[in-house]
Protein backbone atom coordinates (compact mmCIF):
# COMPACT_ATOMS: atom_id res chain seq x y z
CA UNK A 1 0.00 0.00 0.00
CA UNK A 2 0.99 3.42 -0.57
CA UNK A 3 0.47 6.49 2.08
CA UNK A 4 -0.30 9.74 0.69
CA UNK A 5 -0.08 12.21 3.41
CA UNK A 6 -1.42 15.64 3.07
CA UNK A 7 -0.73 18.56 6.03
CA UNK A 8 -2.74 21.17 7.87
CA UNK A 9 -2.55 24.90 7.71
CA UNK A 10 1.25 26.43 7.52
CA UNK A 11 2.74 23.19 7.80
CA UNK A 12 4.57 21.19 5.03
CA UNK A 13 5.37 17.48 4.66
CA UNK A 14 8.18 17.75 7.37
CA UNK A 15 4.73 17.35 9.77
CA UNK A 16 4.53 13.81 8.57
CA UNK A 17 7.63 12.84 8.50
CA UNK A 18 7.74 10.70 11.65
CA UNK A 19 4.42 8.92 10.67
CA UNK A 20 5.59 8.13 7.31
CA UNK A 21 9.00 6.18 8.62
CA UNK A 22 7.00 4.34 11.25
CA UNK A 23 4.92 3.33 8.02
CA UNK A 24 7.46 2.87 5.75
CA UNK A 25 9.44 0.15 8.26
CA UNK A 26 6.15 -1.63 8.17
CA UNK A 27 6.93 -2.19 4.68
CA UNK A 28 4.26 0.25 3.18
CA UNK A 29 5.22 3.09 1.10
CA UNK A 30 5.17 6.82 2.02
CA UNK A 31 4.79 10.09 0.75
CA UNK A 32 4.52 13.06 2.06
CA UNK A 33 3.09 16.21 0.25
CA UNK A 34 4.09 19.56 0.36
CA UNK A 35 1.47 22.10 -0.71
CA UNK A 36 2.07 24.83 -3.09
CA UNK A 37 3.12 27.83 -1.16
CA UNK A 38 4.10 26.62 1.99
CA UNK A 39 8.13 25.69 0.86
CA UNK A 40 10.02 28.52 1.61
CA UNK A 41 10.42 30.94 -1.51
CA UNK A 42 7.16 29.75 -2.74
CA UNK A 43 5.19 32.85 -3.91
CA UNK A 44 1.71 32.62 -2.39
CA UNK A 45 -0.53 35.46 -3.99
CA UNK A 46 -2.68 34.23 -6.55
CA UNK A 47 -3.02 30.38 -4.70
CA UNK A 48 -6.86 28.82 -4.60
CA UNK A 49 -8.08 25.98 -3.39
CA UNK A 50 -8.24 24.25 -6.23
CA UNK A 51 -4.32 24.83 -6.87
CA UNK A 52 -4.11 22.30 -3.72
CA UNK A 53 -6.49 19.82 -4.78
CA UNK A 54 -5.06 19.74 -8.44
CA UNK A 55 -1.44 19.49 -6.88
CA UNK A 56 -2.57 16.56 -4.92
CA UNK A 57 -4.13 15.09 -7.42
CA UNK A 58 -1.19 15.74 -10.24
CA UNK A 59 1.27 14.07 -7.92
CA UNK A 60 -0.29 11.17 -7.58
CA UNK A 61 -0.90 10.56 -11.06
CA UNK A 62 2.56 12.27 -12.13
CA UNK A 63 3.96 8.99 -9.88
CA UNK A 64 1.40 6.50 -10.80
CA UNK A 65 0.93 5.66 -7.60
CA UNK A 66 -1.98 2.99 -6.39
CA UNK A 67 -3.49 1.26 -3.47
CA UNK A 68 -3.65 4.50 -2.21
CA UNK A 69 -4.37 5.37 1.02
CA UNK A 70 -4.98 9.27 1.54
CA UNK A 71 -3.88 10.42 4.96
CA UNK A 72 -4.87 13.86 5.83
CA UNK A 73 -4.17 16.31 9.13
CA UNK A 74 -6.34 19.47 10.42
CA UNK A 75 -6.92 21.52 6.88
CA UNK A 76 -5.71 18.58 4.75
CA UNK A 77 -9.26 17.61 4.86
CA UNK A 78 -10.06 19.88 2.11
CA UNK A 79 -7.87 18.95 -0.78
CA UNK A 80 -8.55 15.43 -0.24
CA UNK A 81 -12.30 15.74 -0.17
CA UNK A 82 -12.05 17.38 -3.38
CA UNK A 83 -9.64 15.03 -4.66
CA UNK A 84 -11.46 12.10 -4.20
CA UNK A 85 -13.65 12.16 -7.18
CA UNK A 86 -11.22 12.10 -9.94
CA UNK A 87 -8.87 9.74 -7.74
CA UNK A 88 -11.06 7.32 -7.17
CA UNK A 89 -9.33 4.48 -9.25
CA UNK A 90 -6.30 4.63 -6.87
CA UNK A 91 -7.80 4.34 -3.65
CA UNK A 92 -7.75 1.66 -1.45
CA UNK A 93 -8.50 4.51 1.69
CA UNK A 94 -8.79 7.37 3.21
CA UNK A 95 -7.87 8.22 6.36
CA UNK A 96 -8.33 11.94 8.53
CA UNK A 97 -6.37 12.63 11.46
CA UNK A 98 -8.14 15.37 13.38
CA UNK A 99 -8.81 16.82 10.21
CA UNK A 100 -11.33 19.19 8.93
CA UNK A 101 -14.64 17.94 6.57
CA UNK A 102 -16.22 20.14 5.15
CA UNK A 103 -19.21 20.95 4.22
CA UNK A 104 -20.49 21.59 0.68
CA UNK A 105 -19.67 25.41 -0.06
CA UNK A 106 -17.85 25.89 3.40
CA UNK A 107 -14.45 27.17 3.74
CA UNK A 108 -11.97 27.06 6.57
CA UNK A 109 -12.96 31.16 7.40
CA UNK A 110 -16.61 30.31 6.97
CA UNK A 111 -15.96 26.99 9.41
CA UNK A 112 -14.09 29.07 12.04
CA UNK A 113 -17.54 31.47 12.58
CA UNK A 114 -18.42 35.28 12.43
CA UNK A 115 -15.96 36.43 14.49
CA UNK A 116 -12.90 34.66 13.99
CA UNK A 117 -13.32 33.70 10.30
CA UNK A 118 -14.06 37.76 10.06
CA UNK A 119 -10.29 37.89 11.72
CA UNK A 120 -9.00 35.26 9.33
CA UNK A 121 -10.52 37.54 5.97
CA UNK A 122 -9.21 40.74 7.23
CA UNK A 123 -5.67 39.42 8.09
CA UNK A 124 -5.29 37.72 3.94
CA UNK A 125 -6.76 40.87 2.52
CA UNK A 126 -4.18 43.17 4.80
CA UNK A 127 -1.38 40.65 4.05
CA UNK A 128 1.01 41.87 1.39
CA UNK A 129 1.46 38.44 0.30
CA UNK A 130 -2.47 36.80 1.01
CA UNK A 131 -1.88 35.05 3.47
CA UNK A 132 -2.21 34.09 7.37
CA UNK A 133 0.59 32.74 10.10
CA UNK A 134 -0.45 31.94 13.48
CA UNK A 135 0.99 33.58 16.35
CA UNK A 136 3.23 31.70 19.47
CA UNK A 137 0.24 32.33 22.04
CA UNK A 138 -2.02 31.04 19.56
CA UNK A 139 -0.23 27.67 18.47
CA UNK A 140 0.96 27.52 21.93
CA UNK A 141 -2.48 27.45 23.48
CA UNK A 142 -4.64 25.37 21.05
CA UNK A 143 -2.40 23.48 18.58
CA UNK A 144 0.62 22.47 21.16
CA UNK A 145 -0.95 22.79 24.74
CA UNK A 146 0.81 20.73 27.76
CA UNK A 147 4.08 20.50 25.59
CA UNK A 148 7.11 21.12 26.62
CA UNK A 149 7.86 25.30 25.52
CA UNK A 150 11.35 24.27 23.54
CA UNK A 151 9.46 21.96 21.93
CA UNK A 152 6.52 24.04 20.87
CA UNK A 153 8.79 27.11 19.86
CA UNK A 154 10.73 24.21 17.36
CA UNK A 155 7.80 23.07 15.55
CA UNK A 156 6.31 27.05 15.54
CA UNK A 157 9.02 28.36 13.90
CA UNK A 158 9.16 25.49 11.16
CA UNK A 159 5.93 26.64 10.41
CA UNK A 160 5.18 28.70 6.88
CA UNK A 161 2.05 31.54 6.56
CA UNK A 162 -0.94 29.69 4.52
CA UNK A 163 -1.61 31.04 1.62
CA UNK A 164 -4.88 32.66 1.79
CA UNK A 165 -6.99 31.39 -0.99
CA UNK A 166 -7.03 27.78 0.91
CA UNK A 167 -8.66 29.22 4.10
CA UNK A 168 -10.66 31.83 1.83
CA UNK A 169 -12.40 28.85 -0.83
CA UNK A 170 -14.85 26.10 -0.18
CA UNK A 171 -15.97 23.19 -2.45
CA UNK A 172 -18.89 22.79 -3.94
CA UNK A 173 -19.16 19.68 -3.39
CA UNK A 174 -17.98 17.17 -0.82
CA UNK A 175 -18.63 13.02 -1.04
CA UNK A 176 -15.87 11.38 0.76
CA UNK A 177 -18.11 7.80 -0.51
CA UNK A 178 -17.76 8.82 -3.95
CA UNK A 179 -14.53 6.67 -3.77
CA UNK A 180 -16.22 3.57 -2.07
CA UNK A 181 -13.19 2.69 -0.16
CA UNK A 182 -13.17 2.70 3.61
CA UNK A 183 -12.53 5.78 5.69
CA UNK A 184 -11.05 6.33 8.80
CA UNK A 185 -10.72 9.24 11.43
CA UNK A 186 -8.52 9.60 14.03
CA UNK A 187 -8.95 11.95 16.84
CA UNK A 188 -6.24 13.24 19.58
CA UNK A 189 -7.97 12.87 22.50
CA UNK A 190 -6.97 16.66 24.01
CA UNK A 191 -7.57 18.54 20.62
CA UNK A 192 -8.00 22.00 20.93
CA UNK A 193 -8.00 23.42 17.38
CA UNK A 194 -10.64 21.77 15.26
CA UNK A 195 -13.34 24.22 14.24
CA UNK A 196 -16.12 21.52 15.20
CA UNK A 197 -16.04 18.74 17.61
CA UNK A 198 -14.58 15.89 16.71
CA UNK A 199 -17.21 13.53 17.21
CA UNK A 200 -19.03 15.70 14.71
CA UNK A 201 -16.15 15.95 11.89
CA UNK A 202 -16.32 11.89 11.63
CA UNK A 203 -19.90 12.02 11.20
CA UNK A 204 -19.58 13.88 8.41
CA UNK A 205 -17.35 11.30 6.92
CA UNK A 206 -19.55 8.54 7.91
CA UNK A 207 -17.65 7.12 11.01
CA UNK A 208 -16.65 7.10 14.36
CA UNK A 209 -14.10 8.72 15.39
CA UNK A 210 -10.86 6.29 16.78
CA UNK A 211 -9.13 7.88 19.74
CA UNK A 212 -5.27 8.84 19.71
CA UNK A 213 -3.02 10.50 22.65
CA UNK A 214 -2.58 13.70 22.29
CA UNK A 215 -3.10 17.57 21.23
CA UNK A 216 -3.34 18.54 18.04
CA UNK A 217 -0.30 18.01 16.97
CA UNK A 218 -0.29 14.74 17.70
CA UNK A 219 1.36 13.60 14.50
CA UNK A 220 4.62 15.06 15.71
CA UNK A 221 4.30 14.42 19.47
CA UNK A 222 2.84 10.62 19.19
CA UNK A 223 3.74 9.38 15.89
CA UNK A 224 3.99 5.66 17.61
CA UNK A 225 0.50 5.98 18.29
CA UNK A 226 -0.71 7.46 15.11
CA UNK A 227 1.03 5.35 12.77
CA UNK A 228 -0.23 1.99 14.55
CA UNK A 229 -3.80 3.23 14.51
CA UNK A 230 -3.33 3.91 10.87
CA UNK A 231 -1.89 0.28 10.84
CA UNK A 232 -4.74 -1.04 12.74
CA UNK A 233 -7.65 0.47 10.19
CA UNK A 234 -6.16 0.77 7.10
CA UNK A 235 -4.16 -2.34 6.21
CA UNK A 236 -5.29 -5.26 4.18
Amino acid sequence: MTYVFVPGAWHGGWSWHPVAQRMAGAGHRAVALTMPGLSPGDDPRALRLADAVEYLTAEIERRDLTDVVLVGHSWGGIPIAGAVRRLAGRLSGIALVSAFVPRPGESMADAMGPEIGGYVRATIAASPDHTIGVDFPSFRASLMQDEPEDLQRLVHDLLVPQPGGYMLDALDTVDLTAAEVPITYLLAENDRALAAPGAELAARAGVEPVLVPGTHETILTHPDDVAKALRDQTEK
